[in-house]
C-alpha cells in the first residue's frame, strides 16, 4: 500500500517506459512534468501541438528535444486532440495526456464513436490526494467525466476506483458516499443513492471494497467529528475513495483541496483502453508529474 504520491514515481521506475501523447503540448507545467518523467526513465513523450510554441518553452526550461517526436498541427487544440487520440488507437503511444486543450475537447477525441478510444466499460475520473490534514492518501472520484451519474454509473463508478486502488495495493478499499449530511433525506438524491449503493455492497454486487455513507465530508475524513455526530462506522475517518455526488460537487471539492488545502494529486481518466492523465490546467507540474507515474503504473 502506498503512503506517500512520490511511490508512484518509483513503481513507475520499475515498469516499462511508456510513451504518452500529449494533445496539446504547449504548456509549461506539462513539459516541466514531461521534463522530469523523461530524465526519470519513466516516459517518452509524443508531443502534438504548436511546434514553434512547444520548443519556445522547451529552450526556456531547458529540456532537449533531441529524439522526441513533435507533431505540428499549430494552434487548434481539438485537432490537436484528435492526433494526439489517434496515435494511441494505433499503437504508437501507451498513454494519452492533456496539454492546453479544453477537458471537453479532449474527451470528445476520447469517446468518438470510431475513432476515439471506448471500451465497454464506463470512463471516470479517479484523482488521488496526498494532503497535510489527513493520514493516508485518498481517492476523490468522478470530479471530471460524469456530470450526474445515475445508480448505475456510480457502481461502476466505484468499481473503476476500486480496481486502481487494487493496482495500488490498497486491499479493500473504504468506500465514503459523500452529501451534504449523514441522514437520509427523501430530497436528497445522495443519500439515497448512499443507502442503495451500501445495500448493493453488503450483497455482494459491488465487492473488493466496504462502502458506507450518506456521510458529510467531515465524517468521512474525520473520525472525532464522525464521534460526535453518533456515527459508528469502519469507514468513517479512515476512507480510502469519496464518491461524489456529481461533478459539480466532485471538482470544487478537488479544486479545494489543491488551492486552500494544500494537497497534491495525481489523478487519471480510467475505462478507457489507456490510461489518459487528467489534470486541471491550473494544477502544478508536480501533480502533473505524479499522474504521469499514476498512468504508467496502470498501463
Amino acid at each position: 500500500m502506498i503512503r506517500d504520491l512520490s511511490e508512484l514515481i518509483a513503481r513507475a521506475k520499475n515498469g516499462p517506459k511508456s510513451v504518452v501523447a500529449v494533445a496539446a503540448a504547449e504548456d509549461r507545467h506539462v513539459l516541466e512534468a514531461l521534463q522530469e518523467a523523461t530524465r526519470l526513465g519513466i516516459v517518452q513523450p509524443l508531443l502534438v501541438g504548436n511546434r514553434p510554441e512547444i520548443e519556445k518553452i522547451a529552450q526556456a526550461i531547458g529540456f532537449s528535444m533531441e529524439g522526441i517526436e513533435i507533431v505540428d498541427h499549430g494552434g487548434d487544440a481539438a485537432a490537436s486532440a484528435r492526433i494526439a487520440v489517434s496515435k494511441v488507437r494505433g499503437g504508437e503511444a501507451d498513454i494519452l495526456m492533456k496539454g492546453r486543450v479544453t477537458t471537453g475537447d479532449l474527451l470528445k477525441a476520447v469517446v468518438d464513436r470510431e475513432e476515439g478510444l471506448r471500451t465497454k466499460q464506463l470512463l471516470s475520473h479517479v484523482a488521488f490526494f496526498q494532503s497535510p490534514y489527513y493520514h493516508k492518501i485518498f481517492c476523490v472520484t468522478d470530479v471530471a467525466m460524469n456530470i450526474a451519474p445515475d445508480m448505475e454509473e456510480k457502481v461502476q463508478i466505484i468499481q473503476n476506483a476500486v480496481s486502481v486502488c487494487h493496482f495500488l495495493d490498497i486491499q479493500t478499499p473504504k468506500v465514503a458516499v459523500a452529501a451534504a449530511v449523514e441522514k437520509v433525506n427523501p430530497k436528497m438524491e445522495a443519500t439515497l443513492h448512499a443507502v442503495q449503493l451500501k445495500q448493493m455492497n453488503h450483497a455482494g454486487v459491488i465487492e473488493g471494497c466496504i462502502v458506507d455513507g450518506p456521510f458529510a465530508i467531515d465524517i468521512a475524513v474525520n473520525r472525532e467529528s464522525a464521534r460526535s455526530k453518533g456515527v459508528t462506522s469502519e469507514v468513517a475517518g479512515d476512507c480510502d475513495i469519496i464518491l461524489a455526488p456529481d461533478i459539480e460537487a466532485g471538482n470544487m471539492f478537488y479544486k479545494a483541496l489543491n488551492f486552500l488545502g494544500g494537497a497534491t494529486v495525481a489523478a487519471v481518466i480510467v475505462g478507457a483502453t489507456v490510461p489518459i492523465v487528467l489534470t486541471s490546467r491550473s494544477d502544478d507540474e508536480r501533480s502533473k508529474l505524479f499522474s504521469i507515474a499514476l498512468a504508467a503504473c496502470l498501463r
